[in-house]
């Protein structure tokens, strides 16, 4: 199929697309319900089928489901997610609709859209499972893929492009995620009368405010680097010196450097409250995804969206992580963004743009064929 003819080829399978979204839009599909990721993971191995001659497969890996579809180790890998932030009836208040430009539902833009439009993709492109492209689908990003990453490191070993199904950001690509660490503070001191004999106590209060004061400090507005406390928890009585406190901080950056330097900045904090002793859990989740990831991949689909007539494509650095990060941590090139066009994430108005969806698909398509 020539280039020229992929994005009238894709509006036509506009219908058929909206229609498979539909399908998994309407099966609920939150992240800490395995039974209804299983059912989600079900549907799009059976919605699938009018796509691609050769069938997809359900998994298990770290005990949840994952569907793939292509060889295990493909040399190009369209990734996505089938789990969703919302909690089990959230279609009685939010269910599917579809007005002629916008499609609405819980999941609909992060990211069922974006899974049909790799579907899509996989059929404009005319691979195979003998092609070199592959397919997977996880059930736990949304709250880290933490069963997901050894699978996803051994899914790209000999690979030589993730491109991730994610949302957009208003059309354009990502080229760039923050990184996300995650910390968890735990001070334990020593309980007392507050009124009659606090100085035989150990505050562990005043010593996890003093952590967040520190911690927000090691921020650096000028480098992007953020470090916010963001939950503190200590007491059991308003006349009690508190024996036990806790803190969560949350830090985003541009670059791995910059994680590391937080992160080693934070394991140095020492209390000045004598006697206090603290524990700190947690640290590196996903590594920054710079620029040098996806530069090469970023080329290549400006390509090709001016060879399909799409114009002028847009890249965009953003501060949220996907499993993008972790596939360009691991060296293999990674571009993000390739999903739905729309806006409300994890939002009541969450949506995704008709016409988008046949662009997307054949953006895709357009860069598949390049790769390969």
């Amino acid at each position: 199929m020539p280039e020229s003819t992929l994005l009238g080829q894709a509006r036509g399978l506009l219908p058929a697309m909206i229609d498979a979204v539909e399908c998994l839009v309407s099966v609920e599909s939150p992240t800490s319900d395995l039974a209804a990721c299983t059912a989600v993971a079900q549907e799009a191995v059976g919605a699938f089928s009018a796509w691609i001659g050769s069938p997809a497969r359900i998994e298990t890996h770290g005990g949840r489901p994952v569907w793939r579809w292509g060889p295990a180790h493909p040399r190009v890998l369209l990734l996505g997610h089938l789990d969703t932030v919302w909690p089990l009836g959230t279609l009685e208040r939010l269910p599917f609709s579809n007005d002629g430009e916008r499609l609405r539902g819980p999941g609909v833009f992060d990211m069922k859209a974006g899974v049909v439009q790799g579907w899509a993709a996989l059929t404009l492109a005319g691979v195979s499972e003998e092609s070199g492209a592959g397919m997977l689908l996880t059930t736990d990003e949304e709250t880290g893929s933490l069963c997901s990453r050894e699978l996803l490191a051994d899914s790209v070993r000999d690979c030589s492009a993730v491109l991730v199904l994610e949302a957009a950001i208003e059309a354009d690509l990502k080229t760039a995620r923050k990184g996300t660490s995650w910390y968890r503070a735990e001070v334990d001191g020593r309980a007392a009368h507050a009124g009659l004999d606090p100085e035989r106590g150990i505050n562990a209060l005043v010593a996890a405010a003093d952590l967040a004061t520190y911690a927000y400090g090691l921020g650096d507005a000028e480098a992007g680097t953020t470090v916010t406390p963001t939950m503190m928890s200590a007491g059991t009585t308003a006349n009690t010196v508190p024996a036990h406190a806790e803190l969560t901080i949350d830090v985003r950056a541009w670059t791995s450097a910059e994680q590391q330097r937080v992160d080693e900045a934070l394991r140095a904090w020492r209390s000045p409250i004598d006697g206090a002793v603290t524990a700190i859990h947690g640290g590196i989740d996903r590594p920054a995804m710079e620029l040098s990831s996806s530069s090469a991949l970023f080329d290549v689909a400006r390509r090709a969206a001016q060879d399909i007539g799409l114009g002028t494509l847009n890249g965009r650095s953003v501060g949220g992580a996907s499993d993008g990060n972790l596939t360009a941590a691991l060296g293999v090139p990674t571009l993000d963004g390739l999903g739905a066009v729309g806006d409300g994430a994890h939002a009541d108005h969450e949506w995704a743009g008709v016409a988008a969806m046949a662009e997307r698909a054949a953006l895709l398509a357009a860069i598949i064929r390049q790769l390969l």
